[in-house]
This record gives structure tokens, C-alpha cells and sequence, in this order.
């Protein structure tokens, strides 16, 4: 891959339209949705019904336009670079595989199975925390490059654990989430969990891969042309997708308005935890600032379009854990501006000698 593709430009350049204003985005999908849903209960109950197989084919296309836009900048090719940051890839493993979903398994046994439990539904309670393990065990994949060109990570370094990442999301996924609602004592549905790892994963990678294949053919001017282009679908996609699903949340929503900011404390501690964890060990084992950002970030960040997706297949638009994957959307541009922020300033104190 040219490295060029992925040079870090100005941060003002780095962050287009719909994702410098997610969150009010974000927020508007989700008065859309209340109002419209409350409105016209019935088309929307007819779009509920669209299904085959427990997949909801409105949603489903929508997810896959989500999806693979961000996946055909992922170059699998990158995953040769990985020997040349051995620890900041061993670091960025670690952490998003040993640590994130198992932190986030426990925080929502302690807040919501327990310190919250007495100011939420407890019927949804199950929900919310299989939702928390959801958007843990599926790390970031597109908006990393933009957070790591905010704080000039290394470019090839950041593609390449990307490119691993999703290579062992599409293995590791199901059997890490069945293990986590396991431990949860959640029931595991596992053929509709397999279904969904297929239908969000398997299938938009190899369509993405070829679709990239196609693009790179015709060279690099068309390839960052057809980027451009594309890019905005994902955003689209997902703002759509939260319209429908705020449509059937806004019922439980209006019951217990609260209910998105307790879901919200674990995904803040989890965020600020893993990001601090993973930039003291690469400091620890000697890497780079410009990998130990990038590294930090993915850490942090979660691939919000495919926990949304998985949500909304394994337990349905109404569910509590489709709403808490949600709540990642909502505060996930503010806190990794946040992580951008502190990564940013403390460079000073990462690259003391002692």
C-alpha cells in the first residue's frame, strides 16, 4: 500500500463533515427517531416485519452499506509490516483482545447488573450488558485513521494492526462474545450469532477485498477518487440505521430517559482505561510516540457499525443491547477527541528518557 494513502495531513483536513459531528448527528437520529416513531407506529412496525432468517433486510442493507466503504481502505497487504513494530502490535493484541472485552464484561456486571440495577428495567438488564460486550469485542477499523492522523501516528503501523484486527475479528468474534454472555450467564444464540459473523463480517470483507482489488487497478488517483465518494455512505448508512432503531426505542426511551447515560459510565471508564493502558505499555516496552498513539486509540475506539449490526440480529431493534451499542455511538467522537487531546499533549512526557 502507498504510504502516501495514510500520510498524516493538517487535523483540520483529517475529519470530514459527518465525522467532526457525529454526535449531533448522532443526538438528531435520535429525536428523529422518538418523534417519528411515536407518530407513525405503523410503517414502522411493517419495517420490524421485514425478515428473513431473523435478519431484518432493510437494516441488513443498510449495515452492509455501513460497512464495507470503511473496510475497502483496509489493506490486508499491511500485515507484512507488522515486524517492524513487534511490541506496539504485541501491545495493541493485548489489549483489545485480553483486556477490552473482559474489562467491559465486569463493568457491566458492576454498574449495571448491580449499581444501576435498581434505576433501569430489569427485564433489558441482561440486554444492555450482552449490548457492552458487543461493542468491546469488535475493535475499531475506519475511524482509527482518522484518529491516528490527529495525532500523526504512524501510518503504516496503524493499517497494519488494522488489517490483523480484522483478521482475527472474523475467527475470534463469535467464540469471544458466546464466551463473554457465557460467563454473563445470557442465554447464546448461537446460530443467529454465526449468522451475523458471516452476514458482517466474512461476506463484507471479501466484497470490500475485491471491490478495493478493482478500484487499485485502475491506480491510485481512482482509488482516493472513488474513496471520497463512498466515504459518506457509511455515515449516511448509520444515521439511518439509528432513526429506525430510535423509532422502536423511543417508547423505553421516554419511560426512562436515563437510561442512555447510566449505559454510558462503563463505555467512559472502559474507553479511558484501555486507552491509558495501552499508551504506558508501549512507552514501557520502548516504542514510538507515533505508534504508541495509534496503538492507544484502537484500544479505546470500538467498530460501533458491526456492534450495532450484531445487536439488532442477535436480539431485535427493541432491545436493550442494540441501545447500548448505541450509547457507543453517541459519546464515541467526543471521548476519542478527548484521548486525541491527552495523547497529543503528554508527547513530551512520553519521549523523556528517564
Amino acid at each position: 500500500m502507498n504510504q502516501a494513502v495514510f500520510s498524516p495531513p493538517a487535523p483540520q483536513q483529517a475529519m470530514n463533515l459527518f465525522e467532526r459531528y457525529l454526535t449531533l448527528w448522532v443526538f438528531l437520529c435520535i429525536v428523529a427517531g422518538i418523534a417519528l416513531g411515536q407518530l407513525f407506529p405503523g410503517p414502522f412496525q411493517a419495517i420490524g416485519r421485514m425478515e428473513v432468517a431473523q435478519v431484518n433486510l432493510p437494516v441488513g442493507l443498510l449495515i452492509w452499506v455501513m460497512i464495507i466503504p470503511m473496510l475497502v481502505k483496509v489493506d490486508f497487504g499491511a500485515l507484512g509490516e507488522m515486524r517492524q513494530h513487534v511490541k506496539g502490535i504485541g501491545v495493541t493484541l493485548f489489549v483489545n483482545w485480553l483486556v477490552k472485552p473482559f474489562t467491559m464484561a465486569f463493568l457491566g456486571w458492576l454498574f449495571i447488573r448491580n449499581l444501576f440495577a435498581p434505576m433501569l428495567p430489569a427485564d433489558q438488564i441482561d440486554s444492555y450488558i450482552a449490548g457492552l460486550i458487543l461493542l468491546a469485542a469488535a475493535p475499531c477499523t475506519a475511524m482509527v485513521f482518522v484518529w491516528s492522523r490527529l495525532t500523526n501516528g504512524h501510518p503504516l503501523f496503524t493499517l497494519s494492526q488494522v488489517a490483523l484486527n480484522d483478521t482475527i475479528m472474523v475467527l475470534a468474534f463469535a467464540p469471544l462474545v458466546g464466551l463473554l454472555l457465557g460467563i454473563a450467564s445470557i442465554h447464546v444464540p448461537w446460530d443467529t450469532l454465526l449468522t451475523s459473523v458471516v452476514l458482517y463480517i466474512v461476506i463484507p470483507v471479501i466484497i470490500a477485498q475485491l471491490w478495493r482489488k478493482a478500484l487499485l487497478r485502475r491506480g491510485q488517483a481512482a482509488f482516493d477518487a472513488a474513496m471520497a465518494r463512498i466515504g459518506p455512505w457509511s455515515m449516511l448508512a448509520l444515521l439511518a440505521t439509528l432513526v429506525l432503531l430510535f423509532a422502536f426505542q423511543g417508547e423505553a426511551i421516554l419511560r426512562q430517559p436515563l437510561v442512555i447515560a447510566l449505559l454510558a459510565v462503563p463505555i467512559l471508564i472502559q474507553v479511558l482505561f484501555n486507552s491509558a493502558l495501552a499508551y504506558w505499555l508501549n512507552r514501557a516496552v520502548g516504542e514510538k510516540h507515533n505508534v504508541a498513539c495509534p496503538s492507544a486509540l484502537i484500544g479505546a475506539s470500538n467498530f460501533f457499525e458491526l456492534a450495532v449490526a450484531a445487536a439488532i440480529s442477535l436480539f431485535g431493534f427493541e432491545s436493550g443491547a442494540a441501545l447500548a451499542t448505541v450509547v457507543g455511538v453517541l459519546i464515541e467522537v467526543p471521548v476519542m477527541l478527548l484521548v486525541v487531546r491527552v495523547v497529543n499533549a503528554s508527547k513530551g512526557w512520553y519521549e523523556r528518557t528517564a
